[in-house]
Parts: C-alpha cells; sequence; structure tokens
C-alpha cells in the first residue's frame, strides 16, 4: 500500500515536485519517505519518518535534476529504517526503483543475485529488482528491455518505476496487480499510485493495465504491451480539482470529508436515472451476492437488509479475502455485486477475476477508469470525490446511497427515492449538533473498551461505529447484533463500560430497547443514538444523541453513522492522534 511517483518535467526542479506530489500520497503509507533524481548522476535522500519530519531534516528538495522517482512506504518486508527506505539502487547506484507491491519470490532471487555477487543493503523484496535491471543492463540491453526482463523473474504485485543514470532522461514504469496510473500535462509527465498525486499538474490521466509498461521520456509518453509492443491508450479527463484534495480549513482531511458527506449522497443521488438504466437491462436474479472489505464489507451488509426486504431476492454477504472459499455455486443467475472506493483493492478484484464470466458483475467504485471500473460487467459510480483521510467516511455514506438507489429501482418502489433526497437534510442537522458530540468524546475518551449494538439495519452501523473507533483511537471496540449479548459478549460487561446503542425508530426497537436494558443492568454506561421523541430510551440512557422522529430503520444506516464518526474523531483529537494517518494503516490496500 506504498504510493510511487515519477515525473519529467520541462526546465523546473523535479525535487519539489515530486516532494508535493508525493505528499499527496501519504494516505497509502507514512512510515519512511524517498527521492531520488537523475542528472549526470542518481541522487538520492530518504530516511524513516513522516513526510514532514524527513524534510525538515533533510531537505528534500534540495535535489538537482528535471526528472526522478519518489515513495511513501507502508512497510510489508523489514522494520521502517533508513535503510529500507525506498528508492533502492543497484551495487553501483546507477539505477535507482521505487515499488508498490509484494515481491513473492525474492528470497529465491536474492539468493541467486548474491551468488553472482550483488550486494544487498536492506531487509526489503524490492530491491531484487533494482539488482535484475542491473543484471539485465550488463548484457547490454537498455533500461526499457533490462527493467521487461526484470519484471519477467518476478512473482507477485508491483507497481514501480525506475530511472538510470545511463539514461538521464526516461522513467520506465511496469504495473501488475497494483495500481498505476499515467498523468499527462503540457510538457511534462508524471507516473503515480493514485490522481490525487498529480492533480495540481493535470487532470488527463491513463490507466494501465497489468503486464504493461510505461515510458516517459522528453518525447512524451510511450505504453508498450508484455512483448514490447507500442499501445494506444484512453485518456481519461478526470473532474476532480485540486481543492478536493485539500484540508480546506479543516484541521484534517477526516472532519473534512464528515463534513463532506451530505454533499456526497447529493451527488450520488444524481446517479439514480443511470441506475434505472443498469436495472431494467438485469436479466432475472434469483441470488445476491456482495463481495466487499472493510467498511464496504459494513455497507454491503446493510445492502442485504434492504435488497431481502425491499427487493425479495435471497442475498448474501462475504468477505472478499474468504470469497474464494465459498463461490462453487455461483450461477449466470447470480448478481455479484463488488464494492470498493479505490477500484484497485487486491481481494476484492482478485473476487471478480474469479466469478467474471461465472456470475454477473456489478461494481460499486468511487473511481472512474480504476481496474474493476474496466473489468466488471456493469458500473455504479459512488460521486463522494477524492478521500485522503484513511478511516472511510464519505465513501461508505455514497456506498449506502448506491445500495439504497439499486433496491429502489429493483423493487420499483419509486416512492422510497422522495425519503431518501430527503436525507441530506437530516445529515446537515446532526453536523449542527457536532459540539454536542464533542463533549460526550470528552466524556469517553479514557474508555479502554467499548461496545456498540444494534439489531436489524442498525446492526451493521454498530460494526461501522466500532471499526472507526478501532482505526483512529486504539481504542478496543466490538460490534455486535444486539440480541447476541447474552450467548456470550454480556460477560464482558462491567461497570462503567461503555456502550453505544443503536435504537431508531422500526421494527427492532422494542427489542434492541430491552437489550439496552440489559447492559444498564450490569453497569453499562449507555450512549444512545434514536429519536428526539423516545422518551423510553432517553430514561435509559446516560448520554443520548437525538435523531428526527421520521427516520426508521429503514433510511438510518446513513444519517444515523455521522454521529459515531464524530465520535471517533474527538477522542482520536483528544488522544493526540492523528485520525488522517492511524498506525499500521493504509488507505488502499493493494497487496492480499
Amino acid at each position: 500500500m506504498c504510493g510511487i511517483i515519477g515525473c519529467i518535467l520541462n526546465n523546473e526542479k523535479a525535487a519539489p515536485v515530486l516532494l508535493e506530489c508525493v505528499k499527496r500520497l501519504e494516505y497509502r503509507g507514512y512510515d519512511s519517505i524517498g527521492i531520488a533524481t537523475s542528472g549526470s548522476d542518481i541522487t538520492i535522500k530518504k530516511d524513516k519518518g513522516k513526510i514532514d519530519d524527513v524534510q525538515a531534516n533533510l531537505k528534500l528538495t534540495d535535489l538537482p535534476g528535471e526528472m526522478g522517482i519518489a515513495h511513501v512506504r507502508w512497510a510489508t518486508h523489514g522494520l521502517p529504517t533508513k535503510e529500507n527506505a525506498h528508492p533502492h539502487t543497484d551495487c553501483k547506484n546507477r539505477i535507482a526503483v521505487v515499488h508498490n507491491g509484494i515481491i513473492e519470490n525474492y528470497k529465491e532471487l536474492k539468493s541467486q543475485l548474491e551468488k553472482e555477487g550483488h550486494i544487498f543493503k536492506s531487509e526489503t523484496d524490492t530491491e531484487v529488482i533494482p539488482h535484475l535491471i542491473e543484471k539485465y543492463m550488463e548484457q547490454g540491453n537498455n533500461l526499457e528491455d533490462a527493467t521487461r526482463l526484470a519484471i519477467g523473474d518476478l512473482k507477485g504485485s508491483y507497481a514501480l518505476a525506475a530511472i538510470s543514470r545511463d539514461e538521464p532522461n526516461k522513467v520506465v514504469g511496469a504495473r501488475k496487480e497494483s495500481p498505476l496510473i499515467v498523468g499527462k500535462g503540457t510538457g511534462e509527465y508524471f507516473i503515480a499510485s493514485d490522481v490525487p498525486a498529480i492533480l495540481k499538474h493535470t487532470n488527463k490521466v491513463i490507466y494501465l493495465e497489468d503486464n504493461e509498461m510505461v515510458i516517459l521520456s522528453d518525447d512524451g509518453i510511450t505504453i508498450k504491451d508484455p512483448e514490447g509492443k507500442v499501445i494506444e491508450k484512453e485518456i481519461f479527463v478526470i473532474e476532480w480539482t485540486p481543492d478536493m484534495a485539500e484540508k480546506g480549513g479543516y484541521d484534517h482531511f477526516m472532519l473534512k470529508e464528515i463534513h463532506e458527506q451530505p454533499k456526497a449522497v447529493k451527488n450520488t443521488l444524481r446517479e439514480a436515472s443511470e441506475i434505472k438504466k443498469i436495472v431494467q437491462s438485469f436479466p432475472k436474479f434469483n441470488r445476491i451476492c456482495f463481495v466487499a472489505c472493510g467498511t464496504s464489507y459494513h455497507a454491503s451488509l446493510i445492502g442485504k437488509y434492504l435488497f431481502e426486504n425491499l427487493v425479495g431476492i435471497s442475498t448474501d454477504v462475504t468477505l472478499a479475502s474468504e470469497f474464494e472459499y465459498s463461490a462453487e455455486t455461483l450461477d449466470e443467475n447470480t448478481l455479484v455485486i463488488v464494492i470498493t472506493q479505490s477500484g484497485e483493492t487486491a481481494d476484492t478484484l482478485k473476487a471478480l477475476r474469479l466469478v467474471n464470466h461465472k456470475a454477473k458483475t456489478l461494481a460499486i467504485v468511487n473511481v472512474v477508469g480504476s481496474t474493476v471500473t474496466r473489468e466488471a460487467e456493469y458500473v455504479v459510480y459512488t460521486r463522494a470525490g477524492p478521500e485522503i483521510g484513511v478511516a472511510a467516511t464519505k465513501t461508505y455514506i455514497s456506498q449506502l446511497t448506491s445500495i439504497y438507489l439499486l433496491a429502489i429501482c429493483m423493487s420499483g418502489r419509486m416512492e422510497l427515492l422522495e425519503k431518501l433526497e430527503s436525507i441530506p437534510d437530516y445529515m446537515e442537522s446532526i453536523l449542527e449538533n457536532e459540539d454536542f458530540i464533542k463533549k460526550i468524546a470528552c466524556k469517553y475518551k479514557d474508555a479502554r473498551d467499548f461496545f456498540f449494538i444494534g439489531r436489524g439495519f442498525s446492526y451493521p452501523t454498530a460494526l461501522e461505529g466500532a471499526l472507526k473507533l478501532k482505526e483512529i483511537t486504539y481504542i478496543h471496540a466490538e460490534g455486535y447484533a444486539s440480541g447476541e449479548l447474552k450467548h456470550g459478549p454480556l460477560a464482558l460487561i462491567d461497570d462503567g463500560i461503555p456502550v453505544v446503542a443503536i435504537v431508531p425508530p422500526g421494527k427492532s426497537h422494542d427489542k434492541t430497547l430491552s437489550n439496552v436494558e440489559e447492559v444498564n443492568a450490569r453497569g453499562a454506561r449507555v450512549i444512545g443514538l434514536g429519536s428526539s421523541k423516545d422518551e423510553d430510551l432517553r430514561s435509559e440512557t446516560m448520554d443520548m444523541i437525538e435523531f428526527d422522529d421520521e427516520i426508521n430503520e429503514i433510511f438510518s444506516a446513513i444519517p444515523y453513522v455521522i454521529p459515531l464518526q464524530l465520535l471517533s474523531y474527538y477522542i482520536s483529537v483528544m488522544k493526540g492522534i492523528d485520525p488522517d494517518k492511524p498506525k499500521n494503516l493504509a488507505k488502499c490496500v493493494t497487496v492480499e
């Protein structure tokens, strides 16, 4: 889940641009940073630590040359150290490489290269790549051909960029199962892990397919297939603006993105007519299967309740990483819905490829042109805009909106669309109550354990609330279907433990309220989420977050999650944690 960038500029130093671009990829990793530029020689500066800290110590921008590569790391092989930071070089510092992915056969390659006299300096899998390129260049190949031969030896996943002092006006990139885009500016050219990195310089983007290579040079961009044949690729014009990837006056991206959620829902609702067209083209399905990871998995669980209640089709939800173990019963009468914010999630891509041509596939995704959008049969776009904070907020809300639209269109109950369209106004009123949620966060910030409970449509919201707290506060948190408390988890409820109870009006209300009474009897401190008119819930809670009585449980998943996001955000800040960069996590998970 590292971030890479490469560029060739026109009469402009590369290092400051590389630093600015790689900072926009810090959500992909932030335990080390490195930059290499090329002119008469390759010059490298790198170290462990977050970008701003390393820049303050090393002056990363003080490097010569108008072309280069940069990398921000999320460690997979080797601890975060200066030696393990990218770029990595060959024996003679003639070649430098940055890499995102995992080389599965690096131990065998390293052992063979060491026997041939190559000397390694790091614990990483990546370092075998520059040594392989070195080996093939010493056989008389240029950088491009040597890179092609090198990647032919690799097993695993990679997006990489390579430069050589022997060809100082060339950057070679390649991808397999890790995202890599190409940016075409005016007289300047880029490769990057993701679009936000280059938005300030260009919105014209080419998406590479697996096993394709790109060569940046003073002459422009050349893309080749695995055999080295030049191919033409579509250029996508990205609608996002550079301002969308800035904090906009907020202290953190996460808070900004929480506040952008009403707009994200409104923008996604504009896809209703397109979704209706897709649904009209559907054959008759007798089964639906959602496949997703993390937060997207929780959105899928909401989808299960919606499709079974509104559409009347049996619906399963499977974690993408587990999908290959339970995919044998799929057929052409099954619709497999994969959900991924980036469109590049490795586990989700693998699941999609497993069922393509076996069942019908539909992707719900936020990034136009991403790999999933090119491989799924049907595509529904969420319109969240770029999300930089590692913990998903507005992309989750947008995914939910897309699922609601699909369920409404498939059920034919278009009268529900009007209720869905009223949700953004409710969301705005919740955000106006932010200071109250901040006070609750202050009260519970020192808790060591949290429990989140709900039934039916509120159960996935409980899971998502617990995940947000775990991700950015490092507090142990669990989400449970409230009816399951008596089957084990109730043993963990002690005096003073916070229990967040999600109790909207609707079918599940009374039974969930009974479960609230159970935890109260064992000394829990209950934070209730429910209708402002629900006096029974109020009497059972220590703190209550109120909602409009018109929001029943079917539509509660969107507005009710917002206070849980804010609760986690403010506890994180009060504990001195950066909510945008939680430890050990990265935004786009491109390894299995």
